[in-house]
């Protein structure tokens, strides 16, 4: 994130000095100052950024290279506001006589304030080069590795049924014992049955249900299929209104439960429905009763299947032991395969012996995970050089433990492999909500609005 900030600072920067005849008087040296800090400090912030995931004095230096970096941005654009008043009001040209004296006044006034404004930002930038300053020399105290800065671009990906249909590995078995809890005589009685799948982050919860959930045996055993992504906090008033929208393409404009549960009962009486509930981590039963009330009026061999990461969860929620699944991770064949398939997709037979040892070793560090298998295998498909792949593999990023950054390895080098640009844009889709839908067009504009 710091690299993103100090690469639009430096493109700000070069455009203010390439306009020189409009520079603040006074700063001009400043600027150039600024520049160079800038230019120095680019140069070793990917050994900066790597090294902060386990050195929180390196973390605390970048977090104030970033309030100042914001600073200066701001500075910027203020003086880039000054400057396109300051050209508009020089090409203004009254055209009548009549109206000379009057302009003379206001001009006189606003260049009054333009020359106020000017010293404000000199001021500003002065401070800022102080505060940087010392930023520098705290980076010398960390002899961090200096690094050439590239530029990179993102490849144009073609667009084949290879990625655009999941593949899975290694859960055929899995999907087998789901299908069987649910179409189960067992499943056919009175009572409605909760199925649970469990297991950590990354395992796979959420591709297994879906695979069960788009079979064609199981769509045509139930009446409906509902999905409804829960996460955290868990809401019923939003899970019932997820299961109307999904049931009737679009959810009353209400906010009272009870109303809510009664449209949801007449939504799925006399049908046999299959509910799954993606990503659960209440753990309050209580919070859950209401509206598993609401659910009881389907026929019966209606279902519910759960994804969580806790087995106390699947307990809250109604599943009994016999009817958790426990999802394990891949073997090491299985993981491999599933990585080659991204990571060695169009590539040559030579270049595949000349990667299939390094790329082995990378599947390994993936633990058996299917979605660090997958993303580790997305991030080197357009890299074809052993270098770059053993790049991958010796990365420092490899030795945080995951409890400590919360975050997988792989998903960090992912993110750390994206363009400096395309990093800021990745990282302001923090300010949405879990799981909350936006429109693409929308977030080009507020990516716009920001800058």
């Amino acid at each position: 994130m710091a690299d993103a900030l100090v690469s639009v600072v430096l493109e700000q920067l070069s455009s203010i000095i390439i306009q020189e005849v409009r520079l603040v008087v006074g700063v001009k040296n400043e600027v150039k100052k600024l520049t160079s800090n800038f230019q120095a400090i680019q140069a070793v912030l990917a050994n900066a950024e790597e090294r902060q995931l386990k050195d929180q004095l390196v973390k605390h230096w970048l977090d104030q290279l970033k309030d100042v970096s914001y600073d200066l941005d701001d500075v910027l654009d203020e003086w880039g506001t000054a400057i396109a008043k300051s050209q508009s009001k020089v090409n203004e040209h009254p055209r009548k006589n009549t109206r000379k004296v009057c302009s003379f006044m206001i001009f006189s006034c606003f260049r009054f304030r333009e020359v106020r404004l000017r010293h404000d930002i000199a001021l500003k930038i002065k401070e800022l080069n102080e505060r940087i300053d010392g930023i520098v020399v705290e980076k010398n105290k960390f002899d961090f590795k200096s690094s050439k800065v590239e530029i990179k671009q993102l490849e144009h990906r073609k667009t084949t049924s290879v990625i655009d249909v999941e593949e899975v590995k290694g859960r055929e078995m899995d999907k087998v014992r789901v299908m069987k809890m649910l179409l189960s005589e067992r499943s056919q009685g009175p009572a409605l049955r909760t199925i649970s799948l469990v297991g950590m982050g990354g395992i796979g919860k959420t591709t297994l249900a879906k695979l069960v959930y788009i079979d064609h045996d199981v769509t045509t055993h139930f009446d409906k299929t509902i999905w409804v992504c829960v996460s955290d906090p868990f809401n019923e008033i939003t899970i019932a209104k997820a299961i109307l929208e999904d049931l009737m393409g679009s959810a009353p404009n209400l906010n009272e439960l009870q109303t809510l549960l009664k449209h949801v009962q007449e939504s799925i009486r006399g049908k046999k429905f299959l509910l799954v509930l993606d990503d659960v981590w209440n753990e309050d039963s209580t919070k859950w009763e209401q509206l598993k009330d609401s659910l009881k009026c389907g026929l019966p061999g209606s279902g519910i299947l759960v994804t969580t990461r806790k087995k106390n969860v699947a307990s809250s929620m109604g599943s009994s032991p016999i009817d958790i699944l426990e999802l394990g991770i891949l073997s090491t064949e299985e993981c491999w395969s599933l990585f080659s398939q991204f990571a060695c997709f169009e590539k040559t037979s030579r270049e595949y012996d000349n990667l299939e040892d390094i790329g082995r070793q990378i599947a390994a560090k993936c633990k058996g995970l299917p979605l660090a298998a997958k993303t580790l295998g997305s991030l080197l498909r357009f890299k074809r050089s052993r270098a770059e792949w053993e790049s991958v593999l010796n990365s420092h990023v490899w030795e945080i433990e995951e409890a400590e950054s919360k975050i997988l390895a792989p998903l960090w080098l992912s993110y750390d492999d994206l363009p400096s640009d395309m990093r800021r844009c990745f990282s302001y889709c923090a300010v949405f909500p879990k799981d909350f839908r936006f429109e693409r067009d929308t977030l080009i504009k507020l990516w716009m609005a920001q800058g």
